[in-house]
C-alpha cells in the first residue's frame, strides 16, 4: 500500500476539504487573502487533515463535521508554518519562496493569527467542548514546542529524550490530535480515543524524524530547503545528535562546533560525518520504532479501507524519500 492508496481513499473528502478551506480563506482585506492563498496552494502532502478525514472513517463516521475538522486541522498547521518562516528566517520552503520572504515578516505573522483565529471560529461551528479543548490545547502545545526549541539553539549536548520532547510538542502534538479527533465525532470508549491519539503521536514522532533524516541523507545539490538552514539556526537534530555519538572524535566536534557557533559554512563537513558516522542508520531506526508503535495502537481497529491507509500511512512515514 502506498501513498497513493491513501489519497485515493480520501479523494472524495479530500475535494470537500480543499473547497472549504478555500471558501474559508476569504477576507476583505486583499493582503490576508494573498498571503493565505499563497501558502496554502504552495504543496504539501496534507498529512494532517488526511489523517482526521481517515480516523473518522476508520472509525464508521456518517456526518460531515470531519471534513470542517480536517480544514481547521490545516489551518492550524499553516499558521505554524508561517510564524515558523518568520522565527527561522527562512527563505525556502519545498522548493518555493516563503511567505515572509514575498511579502514580509509583519504579514506573515499577521495572516498566521488570521488563520489561528479562522481555525478557532470553524470549530466552535462544530458544537463539541470536547473537540474544542482537544484543538485548543494542541495549539497550545504547539506553542510551547516552538520556545522549546529556541531554547535548545546551539546546545549542542541535546540528548535524544530532550529532541524527542521537542518534536513531540512542535510536530507530532497536531498529528496527535487530528487522531484523535474520528473517535471524538464517533463517541468512542477512552481505550479507542487513547489508541488513536497514541497512534497520530507516534505517526508524527516518525514522520519528524524522517524530515530530520532527509536533510543529511542526500547529495548536497539535492537536499530540498536552502542548505545549511538547520546549521545556521544552531539545531540540534537526531542525525546530529548520533553523529556525535557514534562518529570519531574529529567527526563530533566539527558537529558540536557546527551547532555551537551556527556555522551554515560547515555543511559539507558536517554532512560528511553525519553521513560516514553510521548517524543515518541509527536516526531511521528510531523512525522506524515509533511507526511500528504508531501501528500497535491501531492494531484492534475494525478492517476497512481508511484503516487500511492508517497503516498504509505509518509505512510511507519511513519509506519515503522527500
Amino acid at each position: 500500500m502506498t501513498i497513493e492508496f491513501v489519497k485515493t481513499v480520501t479523494a472524495a473528502d479530500m475535494q470537500a476539504v480543499d473547497a472549504l478551506i478555500r471558501d474559508r480563506l476569504h477576507s476583505e482585506v486583499v493582503l490576508v487573502r494573498q498571503v493565505a492563498e499563497y501558502i496554502i496552494s504552495s504543496g504539501g502532502k496534507r498529512l494532517r487533515p488526511i489523517l482526521t478525514l481517515l480516523s473518522a472513517k476508520a472509525l464508521a463516521y456518517e456526518g460531515q463535521h470531519h471534513i470542517e475538522l480536517a480544514a481547521v486541522v490545516e489551518f492550524i498547521h499553516t499558521a505554524t508554518l508561517l510564524h515558523d518562516d518568520v522565527v527561522d528566517e527562512s527563505s525556502l520552503r519545498r522548493g518555493r519562496d516563503t511567505a515572509n520572504a514575498l511579502f514580509g515578516n509583519a504579514a506573515s505573522v499577521l495572516v498566521g493569527d488570521f488563520l489561528y483565529s479562522r481555525a478557532f471560529q470553524m470549530m466552535v461551528g462544530v458544537n463539541d467542548m470536547r473537540v474544542m479543548q482537544v484543538l485548543a490545547d494542541a495549539t497550545n502545545v504547539i506553542a510551547e514546542g516552538e520556545v522549546l526549541q529556541l531554547m535548545n539553539i546551539g546546545d549542542a549536548e541535546l540528548d535524544e529524550s530532550a529532541y524527542l520532547k521537542v518534536i513531540r510538542y512542535k510536530t507530532a502534538k497536531l498529528f496527535e490530535a487530528a487522531a484523535r479527533l474520528g473517535a471524538l465525532l464517533t463517541q468512542q470508549d477512552e481505550q479507542t480515543e487513547t489508541a488513536m491519539a497514541s497512534y497520530g503521536m507516534h505517526l508524527g514522532t516518525a514522520f519528524q524524524i524522517v524530515d530530520d533524516v532527509l536533510d543529511y541523507s542526500g547529495e548536497a545539490t539535492e537536499i530540498g530547503k536552502n542548505l545549511g538552514d538547520d546549521l545556521a539556526e544552531g539545531k540540534c537534530t537526531l542525525p546530529l545528535i548520533h553523529a556525535m555519538r557514534l562518529g570519531t572524535p574529529e567527526q563530533a566536534q566539527v558537529v558540536r562546533d557546527a551547532i555551537v557557533h551556527a556555522q551554515r559554512e560547515n555543511f559539507p563537513a558536517v554532512l560528511a560525518a553525519v553521513q560516514g558516522s553510521g548517524a543515518l542508520a541509527a536516526a531511521l531506526s528510531a523512525a522506524h520504532a515509533e511507526a511500528q508503535l504508531a501501528l500497535d495502537a491501531i492494531a484492534s481497529l475494525p478492517d476497512n479501507p481508511a484503516s487500511q491507509a492508517l497503516r498504509a500511512l505509518a509505512r510511507v512515514a519511513v519509506e519515503r524519500n522527500s
